[in-house]
C-alpha cells in the first residue's frame, strides 16, 4: 500500500514477497515467493494458514542470495522469521511474549481496568481455566442469556463461539482453555488500527487510526460467524463515541508501553452498543485491516502508519509523524464527519471453483451491468471511486488456478462516500455488494458444489 500509492514510498517496497498468494504488478516486490505459484492450487480452510512450510527451504535460499542481513516484516516475531532473519537480520514485529499478554483475551478486563478505561467500555465476563461449567452456571454468572465463548490467543474469528444453546457450547468447550465467557452485547463492531511510538523522553505517543465499520459473518461471500467479511471506513460515527474509543486506545498504549515497552502497530475492536462503544479485543500486531486502513493515511496527508511502525521496530523516530494530539484530532473529525473512505470485501469459494482460463487477476475493474470488465493494472484503493463503478480486486488467483472450497478469491476494495459500499449493516451486503460479488464469480468456473 505505502509503495504502489499516488505519492509512494520507495524504500518500503520490500526486495522479497513470502506468503501464500503471489504478488502482482504494479505492487510487485523485487521478488515473490508464494505457496501457490507452480502448484496451481490456492487451499481452502486451514490449509492457507500452513502454506510456510512448502516454501521454507526456497525462502531461505532466497533471502541468502540476497547478499545482506536483511529486516524481516511480519505479524509479529514468531520463530521462524527469526530464523529466516538469521544472526545478522532483524524481525520488524512485535515479540511473541508481549503479544501473547497484551493479546490474552482472559486477561482483557484486567488490562482495561489498569489502563483507566472507562467502566462503561468493559464488557462483563469471566475468566474459567481446567473445563467450562455448564451453561447455565455461566449465564448466571456472567450475568446475560446469549454469551461470547473466547479461547485466550486466537485471531480472525477462528477462536470464537456465540453461545445459545447446548449444541454451541459443546463447540465452545472445543476451543483451547483457559476461556473468556462474556455477555454478548449487540450492536456493530469495528477494528482500530493504532500505532505507539516512543517520545524519546521515557513515554510515549499513540496515534490512533478512524474506528471501521466491520462486515461480520456475510455468509453469501463464505465468511462464517464471527468471522469478519470486511470493513468500511466511509460511514461515519457519534463524534463524542469516537473521542472515547480514542481516549481508551491512548490509555491502552500507555499502559502497554510503561508496562510491556510496547511499540509499533496494533489494534483495538469494539462493539457499538446503544449505550456507546464497549472494547473486545486488543490485538497486539498487524491485522487484516492494517493495510486498507493506510488508506485513511494517506487520505490525511501522510504516509501509511506501516511505514512508521517498520522505523519504530528499526530503532529509528518517524519525523514525518505530527503530534499525536493533532493526529488524533483529525481522526475524530474524519469519522465522524463521514468523508470520503476506503473498504474492502473478502470474497471465499463457496464450493471449489477454478478461475477462468481469461481472467485478468488481480488490477482495477469497472462494474458494468451485471460484468466486472478489467479496465486497467492497480494496486491501490484509491485509483477505484467506487461511487462512479470502479473497484480494486486484490488477491486475486491467477488465470487457471484451482480455488478449494474456503479458498480466499480475493477482496473487492475501493473509495467511496456511502453509495459504493458494498455493506448494508454489520451482517449484509448492500444492492452493489451482491452486484459486485455476482459479477466477480462469473470470472470462476464452478468445479464441484455451488456458489
Amino acid at each position: 500500500m505505502a509503495y504502489a500509492a499516488a505519492y509512494p514510498v520507495p524504500a518500503a517496497r520490500p526486495a522479497l514477497s513470502l506468503g501464500c498468494y503471489p504478488a502482482w504488478d504494479p505492487a510487485r516486490p523485487g521478488h515473490t515467493l508464494a505457496a501457490e505459484t507452480g502448484t496451481g492450487v490456492r487451499g481452502g480452510g486451514e490449509r492457507k494458514h500452513t502454506w510456510w512450510p512448502s516454501i521454507e527451504r526456497r525462502a531461505h535460499g532466497l533471502v541468502a542470495g540476497l547478499g545482506v542481513d536483511p529486516v524481516v516484516s511480519g505479524w509479529y516475531a514468531v520463530p521462524y522469521l527469526a530464523s529466516l532473519a538469521g544472526a545478522g537480520g532483524q524481525v520488524a514485529g512485535l515479540p511473541v511474549a508481549v503479544r501473547d499478554q497484551v493479546e490474552n483475551k482472559g486477561e482483557l478486563g484486567r488490562i482495561l481496568r489498569a489502563a483507566g478505561v472507562p467502566w462503561s467500555m468493559v464488557i462483563a465476563a469471566r475468566t474459567y481455566t481446567g473445563r467450562l461449567p455448564e451453561l447455565a452456571r455461566l449465564r448466571r454468572e456472567v450475568g446475560s442469556h446469549r454469551l461470547v465463548v473466547q479461547a485466550a490467543h486466537a485471531a480472525g474469528g477462528r477462536g470464537t463461539v456465540f453461545v445459545d444453546d447446548a449444541r454451541d457450547m459443546e463447540r465452545a468447550a472445543g476451543l483451547a482453555g483457559p476461556w473468556r465467557v462474556s455477555a454478548f452485547v449487540p450492536g456493530p463492531s469495528s477494528n482500530v488500527t493504532v500505532l505507539s511510538v516512543p517520545d524519546g523522553c521515557g513515554g510515549v505517543r499513540v496515534y490512533v487510526d478512524r474506528p471501521s465499520h466491520k462486515a461480520i459473518g456475510v455468509a453469501a461471500v463464505g465468511i462464517g460467524a464471527a468471522k469478519s467479511a470486511g470493513n468500511d471506513w466511509s460511514v461515519p460515527w457519534p463524534a463524542a463515541d469516537v473521542s472515547a474509543v480514542v481516549d481508551a486506545a491512548v490509555r491502552v498504549g500507555v499502559w502497554a508501553w510503561e508496562t510491556h515497552r510496547m511499540t509499533g502497530l496494533w489494534g483495538l475492536d469494539c462493539i457499538w452498543s446503544e449505550s456507546g462503544p464497549v472494547i473486545n479485543e486488543i490485538n497486539a500486531r498487524k491485522q487484516g485491516t492494517t493495510e486498507v486502513s493506510g488508506v485513511n493515511q494517506q487520505l490525511a496527508g501522510f504516509p501509511p502508519l506501516v511505514t512508521a511502525h517498520l522505523a519504530v521496530q528499526l530503532g529509528v523516530t518517524p519525523t514525518w509523524l505530527p503530534a499525536a494530539e493533532e493526529f488524533n484530532t483529525v481522526t475524530v473529525a474524519a469519522a465522524s464527519g463521514g468523508e470520503l473512505g476506503p473498504y474492502y470485501l473478502k470474497v471465499r469459494a463457496r464450493g471449489a471453483v477454478r478461475a477462468r482460463e481469461d481472467f485478468p487477476g488481480s488490477g482495477i475493474y469497472r462494474l458494468s451491468g451485471e460484468r466486472l470488465v478489467w479496465a486497467h493494472p492497480g494496486a491501490h484503493p484509491a485509483q477505484a471511486d467506487s461511487d462512479a463503478g470502479c473497484v480494486l480486486i486484490a488477491n486475486a488467483p491467477e488465470a487457471g488456478t484451482a480455488c478449494e472450497s474456503g479458498a480466499e478469491l480475493g477482496t473487492v476494495e475501493g473509495l467511496t462516500r456511502g453509495p459504493g459500499s458494498p455493506f448494508a449493516g454489520p451482517g449484509e451486503l448492500s444492492a452493489r455488494g451482491w452486484a459486485l460479488l455476482g459479477a466477480f464469480d462469473q470470472w470462476f468456473i464452478v468445479e464441484e458444489g455451488t456458489l
